[in-house]
């Protein structure tokens, strides 16, 4: 099977192209793909098929679970099709599981591209809890697609938050029925926060882009404003959320690293 590799802000993705949507990717065979040692290696999987004459992102996460929204593998996928199917225009439309999102191709050549997505309205759930580690945590519930706990830590300094042990959260499975994906943020300052995040079905990734969506969300909120727009500096770069009536805009890199040929038995 043919596939490629590539990350937004390191967030990393297998890619494999199927338009006529024939192949059978199995969660085994997902995890396998996914296997940072005996696969490829990647935080997810982007399925690049067509459905119901539209190009759609069947999304899956390294266990091999069906996953709802990727803000950085939108980016991804935007940056695949602009360059290797045929995609013609700087602004289409995406079909995701979580509806449908709209891209804009900034630039883009064969390995890097800059991609804004309107990720639609970041809803915000309630309060809730989590525990990581040592580490007792409060923050927003924020529904972008999928699920994400947003915890804004007063006074925290980016450098303490990058000396962090960030294990898997232990967390209120009434209130996130479906798990949840975890972000931890310092307050708001000068437009800028810092993040790291524990994503479900995943583990630690150095970036998540529907988590800094909700990153910006609860530090806006943190902050005292419900819109505006916030630089989030995630361990694999930086991205800019936009957060007004209209909903939410992400904007940020992509690049596409390598093809080549994997033979699946030998997973």
């Amino acid at each position: 099977m043919n596939f490629a590799k590539g990350h937004g802000t390191e967030n990393d993705f297998v890619i494999v192209s199927d338009p006529e949507d024939t192949l059978e990717l199995t969660p085994e065979t997902v995890a396998g793909l996914c296997d940072r040692r005996a696969g490829i290696g990647g935080d997810g999987l982007l399925h690049v098929v067509r459905r119901d004459g539209q190009w759609f992102m069947d999304y899956r996460n390294a266990d091999g679970s069906i996953a709802e929204m990727c803000g950085n593998g939108v980016r991804v996928f935007a940056h695949w099709l602009r360059t290797r199917e045929g995609v013609a225009e700087d602004r289409f439309v995406i079909g995701t599981r979580a509806g449908e999102r709209s891209v804009t191709i900034h630039q883009a050549n064969d390995t890097d591209a800059v991609v804004s997505v309107g990720m639609g309205k970041a809803e915000v759930t309630g309060v809730s809890t989590a525990q990581i580690g040592d580490l007792s945590l409060a923050g927003l519930g924020v529904d972008v697609g999928n699920p994400h706990l947003a915890a804004v830590i007063p006074d925290l300094r980016a450098e303490q938050l990058a000396e962090m042990d960030l294990v898997a959260p232990v967390f209120d499975r009434d209130f996130f029925p479906q798990g949840v994906n975890v972000e931890v943020l310092t307050p708001l300052v000068d437009g800028a926060v810092h993040m790291r995040v524990y994503e479900r079905g995943v583990g630690e990734t150095r970036s998540c882009g529907t988590g800094t969506v909700a990153a910006a969300t609860a530090a806006l909120a943190d902050a005292g404003v419900g819109e505006g727009t916030v630089d989030v500096h995630v361990p694999g770069g930086r991205v800019t959320v936009t957060v007004d009536d209209e909903g939410a805009t992400l904007t940020g890199p992509s690049k596409i690293v390598a093809t080549g040929e994997v033979d699946l038995d030998a997973l």
